[in-house]
């Protein structure tokens, strides 16, 4: 008896057409049901139509080529996929001041001279442009983060995603870094609706000042950042001081990095404080901004990121199985910005992306010469993050969680009293605190203009 083995370099059996290679997804599931957790992509395509300005390093289209890189790899068949409502002014006015809001409806740039009295007050400039539609763009991707969150409530998703989201440096009274309306804020405020306590995280390039300000008087919301920080680089915040104030103190963690860490390092760091922290706060929920400008070869960045080892943040958080809404942030070279959300709604889904990007996407060439979903963004910046800096930053910020007794409890009502907004006395003080900004803005604008501004990072 002769037996015939198959042999791998044997003939195919049968072949596929062109159709069903088309169709065919351009991933590899890396279980088979993802633990049975329920993802939901909140997206508005009209988002991506809005233009800040030619030479403006914010360009939102890199949202329409993270979309078609989802939908060229099929993920949109593995998750929930929602168009998301504008948010309504009253959601908007949940956060920010009603003279600010005003503000952005009824500027153009036809009137905008009109107005020209108010842009030291609300921050309008270089950096934060007035274009058309602004606005509806602002309501737009803050819709996203709301619906998000409202999914996460409801118990229809586990993890929901808006990459149109996660403008971190939005104040309440002002605009700041490229954000208008800070959407994270809004959708933490609805999260707290029904959550006790929320971990908010921020991978961003830059430190996540406009949450870290919204949330630092209350121990509902422990907000940890990894940025870059020197005491120049914008915004400026995000030293190991900036504790939190009054029942807040302790509850505002940051993890100032110095130029060029790598992928080893920044792993290494993010997992040693990310697991104690939630071991130690306990969160209900976790909301992940995942700013791309920490990737290497950003228009804007210093640090020599890999898509794989940002992604691997991204893996590390959901690993806890908490509930996570995940947003988007800065990222100003749009082609790896897209790639490394692509890659991180893929880490969400459990599934394994071929390395080479779907053939018939639009704009296919934006990707070359290389046409990979990780192409080399290491080994352009020196690395100045030594191994003792990095211990030291890591038993500094872990020093923080020895204050805290436990998780706060928390008796939960239907709302909680201050969901709106913060208590008077909050108020008057971020109120004072946002005054004497401005007039600090204005003194260093009059002896040589030479305000720090993210454009110029």
């Amino acid at each position: 008896m002769v037996i015939t083995t198959w042999r791998a370099d044997a003939s195919p059996t049968f072949f596929l057409d062109t159709k069903s290679t088309r169709n065919t997804p351009a991933y590899l599931p890396m279980s088979s049901n993802n633990h049975g957790l329920k993802v939901s992509y909140h997206n508005n395509e009209a988002v991506s139509r809005y233009h800040f300005g030619t030479r403006h390093p914010m360009k939102p289209f890199r949202l329409m080529l993270t979309d078609h890189l989802v939908l060229g790899y099929g993920l949109h068949e593995k998750m929930d996929f929602y168009k998301t409502r504008p948010a309504t002014e009253d959601e908007i006015l949940q956060f920010h001041s009603e003279d600010y809001i005003d503000f952005l409806q009824r500027v153009t740039p036809e009137n905008k001279n009109e107005f020209e009295g108010v842009w030291s007050k609300f921050n309008i400039g270089e950096d934060c442009p007035i274009f058309d539609g602004i606005y509806d763009y602002c309501s737009i991707y803050a819709g996203g983060s709301l619906d998000a969150s409202r999914k996460l409530i409801a118990g229809q998703s586990d993890i929901a995603i808006n990459w149109s989201g996660g403008l971190h440096h939005a104040k309440k009274f002002e605009a700041s870094g490229f954000c208008y309306v800070n959407d994270i804020v809004l959708g933490i405020l609805n999260l707290l609706r029904y959550h006790p306590r929320v971990l908010y995280i921020d991978i961003d390039l830059h430190h996540g000042d406009g949450v870290q300000e919204a949330f630092y008087s209350t121990d509902r919301v422990m907000t940890l950042s990894f940025h870059k920080y020197n005491g120049e680089f914008f915004p400026g915040t995000g030293n190991f001081e900036e504790i939190g104030t009054g029942l807040g103190t302790h509850h505002s963690l940051n993890v100032p990095l110095r130029d060029g860490i790598d992928d080893f390092s920044y792993i290494q760091l993010f997992r040693s404080i990310v697991d104690p922290v939630i071991n130690t706060y306990r969160p209900t929920a976790i909301v992940l901004q995942c700013g791309a400008d920490s990737l290497g070869c950003d228009r804007l960045g210093c640090f020599n990121l890999n898509i794989r080892a940002h992604g691997e943040c991204v893996r590390f958080v959901k690993s806890f199985g908490l509930p996570m809404m995940v947003v988007g942030g800065g990222g100003y070279t749009p082609r790896n910005v897209s790639r490394a959300w692509a890659y991180e709604t893929s880490v969400l889904l459990n599934v394994e992306l071929d390395s080479t990007l779907p053939a018939e996407i639009p704009f296919l060439n934006y990707f070359g010469p290389d046409f990979s979903l990780h192409p080399n963004l290491a080994g352009k910046v020196d690395n100045r993050n030594t191994k003792k800096y990095l211990e030291g930053v890591r038993v500094r910020v872990l020093e923080q969680l020895r204050y805290l007794n436990g998780a706060p409890s928390v008796q939960m009502q239907v709302a909680p009293p201050d969901i709106e907004g913060f208590l008077e006395e909050e108020e008057e003080r971020l109120q004072e605190e946002h005054n004497s900004r401005n007039e600090a803005r204005n003194e260093w604008e009059t002896k040589d203009r030479a305000r720090t501004g993210e454009l110029y990072a």
